[in-house]
């Protein structure tokens, strides 16, 4: 057996971005390297057989960022993004499912965001900004790069290619809105997109809006308002009636997960109402795909599974067709709907696209990492137990490798999900960041929580912590180590913690909570709410868990109580501080916050920042040295996990 090592966390690759061609025969792909070695990231486009009667081929040679394939309408040929002219700006490529040179059909300054061939084999929706106008350039020219909020912003629009002429003409209909989607209709008809009132999402409001296009004439249909965050866009049609479904956080708080809305598309006249279609199910959507005759497929997070749905047109509810075990995402689907592929992951097999018909089996077409084959991996359990209040729970255990339970108790380490609302589903857990393998391959066993405000349960097991984050959600977390302490899997003196994101936040917040771990790591973490919903991408969303925003007037305010700062003070743990230099989404403030907190009550910490990166970290340099890192601190405080190895 092969010994696990950084480099080969880091120098696998990942499929990304499955679509089926139209007839379903073929299955399309990109595959990705883990770890950027260059300046710009790099991908090549495969193609498999859906039923997997050949190999998969690769179709591009991956030395530039091609991505985000898509079928033509005849499934003889595949569009897609690339950067090989100018490497950072997106183009719009098309190649022959035979292989061959693949033909550029845009060179638009600054390039494009996405793209849609249309039943109208002669013309592509193509979503780019305005190209600079000579104002601009002078301004560039002069360094005149003054921000005023507002002014001067590169508003994506939607624009239609005529593959005969290369003209690229804007659709006008959609005045001032950022385009962000667009799908077609199955039958070759009108364009729904949606857009918001500008490019950064406007993290005061989050307005967006659904539309309906008509690719010849232009005219716009405005739909209304969309629920928060709305993504996924798709078409259905019962008794000639034509309905759209998109993906959207849940009303009235943005706390609570994703659910399906349902609006009817009227031939005159307003809009009506939004409707949630998955209202007191137990499970959540993930992923929404239409199909040409036939009501839309759904994924859904099903605890520590995922499960195929279909929507009933009649009762519109979602009835389930097919159950995976652990994750899948990127569901995609044929023409026809005889024929799905996903993404998916179980247990020991990584990520890899797998096909078949909705109601499975799925077979997989893929292999991107066969190497790790030839490694020995822990145990990986599956976990139910209550929490204090009765309320179910789930999440993973991860036994350090070649031991069972009767060889504990283990040091052990907890690792959080980000979120809150992600899982941990029962799927390969081996990545760049300090995942469950990865350490249990060093001695430790790994417990991998699924606490309340998570994804899998419903609306309402997310819904609670809203403006409570760190409350039940904690206890819950304590109550599963508390349990593997008492089936003797854990050792109660060498306990750990760590996470990024919402999972950075638990561990922070935990470690102001107790001194019962030995060693904390804290990566792209919150320890202020108030100074998040300031900075954030994720703006007045933010206010939903902790509570409040600081604005409402003088303090203490609700987010006050939740926030780890407030407690950093009581901190006595040893804590590692990751963090990405340029993270949007948790800026650095956060990070340079808790350090600055923990150097005057003078507590045992290590902060490091990585140039370039954002809340996730893709240079393949910078990915090793947090595995070494993590791994290293772990073993500094918990001691050696495995002496008699």
């Amino acid at each position: 057996m092969t010994e696990a090592t950084p480099q080969m966390v880091v120098d696998g690759a990942v499929p990304l971005h499955p679509v089926i061609s139209p007839d379903g025969r073929w299955v399309a792909y990109a595959v990705a390297p883990i770890g950027m070695r260059e300046k710009h990231p790099v991908s090549a486009l495969w193609v498999a057989a859906a039923d997997g009667s050949s190999p998969p081929r690769k179709l591009t040679a991956g030395t530039a960022n091609d991505s985000v394939p898509r079928w033509a309408p005849d499934s003889a040929s595949l569009f897609f993004a690339s950067d090989r002219r100018e490497r950072g700006v997106p183009q719009l490529h098309r190649i022959s499912l035979d292989g061959g040179e693949a033909e550029a059909l845009t060179a638009w300054k600054g390039g494009i965001s996405d793209h849609l061939p249309l039943g109208d084999a002669h013309l592509v929706a193509v979503i780019a900004a305005d190209e600079p106008t000579e104002e601009d350039e002078r301004r560039e020219s002069e360094r005149d790069d003054a921000k005023v909020w507002g002014e001067r912003v590169p508003y994506d629009r939607l624009r239609l290619l005529d593959l005969g002429t290369g003209e690229l003409r804007v659709v006008d209909g959609l005045g001032d809105r950022h385009v962000v989607e667009v799908v077609q209709r199955p039958d070759g008809g009108p364009l729904a997109v949606l857009s918001w009132a500008a490019p950064d999402g406007d993290p005061v409001s989050f307005a967006s809006e659904l539309h309906v296009v008509d690719p010849e004439t232009g005219k716009v249909q405005d739909l209304g308002r969309t629920e928060l965050q709305a993504f996924s866009p798709a078409w259905w049609n019962t008794d000639g009636a034509w309905h759209l479904i998109y993906l959207a956080v849940t009303p009235p708080s943005p706390v609570g997960g994703l659910a399906v809305f349902d609006v009817t598309v009227p031939e005159t006249g307003a809009a009506g109402e939004h409707r949630n279609l998955t209202i007191g199910m137990t499970v959540c959507p993930s992923g929404l795909a239409q199909v040409t005759g036939s009501p839309p497929l759904a994924l859904f997070a099903d605890g520590l599974d995922t499960a195929i749905y279909r929507l009933d047109p009649e009762a519109r509810r979602f009835q389930p067709v097919f159950s995976m075990d652990g994750f899948a995402d990127s569901l995609t689907v044929s023409r026809s709907g005889e024929v799905v592929a996903v993404v998916a992951s179980t247990s020991y097999e990584p990520k890899n696209v797998h096909a078949g018909p909705p109601a499975g089996p799925l077979i997989r077409l893929s292999d991107t990492r066969p190497e790790l084959r030839q490694v020995r991996w822990g145990t990986q359990e599956r976990l139910s137990y209550k929490a204090s209040d009765g309320l179910v729970l789930d999440g993973l255990l991860i036994l350090p490798v070649g031991r069972s339970r009767d060889d504990g108790p283990f040091p052990l380490i907890t690792l959080v999900h980000g979120g809150p609302y992600h899982r941990h589903p029962d799927q390969f857990m081996l990545s760049a960041n300090p995942s469950g393998q990865w350490l249990a391959t060093a001695g430790y066993a790994v417990f991998l929580p699924n606490p309340r405000g998570g994804e899998g349960h419903g609306h309402d097991f997310a819904a609670t912590v809203a403006g409570a984050v760190g409350m039940e959600e904690w206890t819950d977390i304590l109550g599963g180590i508390d349990l593997l302490i008492a089936e003797g899997v854990a050792d109660p003196d060498r306990l750990g913690i760590g996470g990024g994101s919402h999972g950075g936040f638990m561990a922070a917040w935990a470690i102001g909570q107790t001194n019962r771990f030995k060693a904390a790591l804290v990566g792209a973490g919150i320890s202020d709410w108030g100074m998040l919903v300031a900075t954030g991408e994720g703006g007045i969303l933010e206010a939903g868990l902790g509570g409040s925003v600081g604005w409402e007037g003088p303090g203490p305010h609700p987010h006050d109580r939740l926030s780890p700062i407030s407690f950093a003070s009581k901190i006595r743990t040893p804590v590692l501080i990751l963090h990405g230099e340029n993270d949007t989404n948790v800026p650095l403030a956060q990070a340079t916050f808790f350090h600055r907190a923990l150097r005057h009550f003078d507590v045992e910490h290590e902060f490091v920042v990585y140039p370039r990166e954002g809340h996730s970290f893709r240079e393949r340099n910078h990915q090793l040295d947090v595995l070494r890192r993590t791994r290293a601190w772990f073993g500094r405080w918990l001691g050696d996990p495995a002496p008699d190895r």
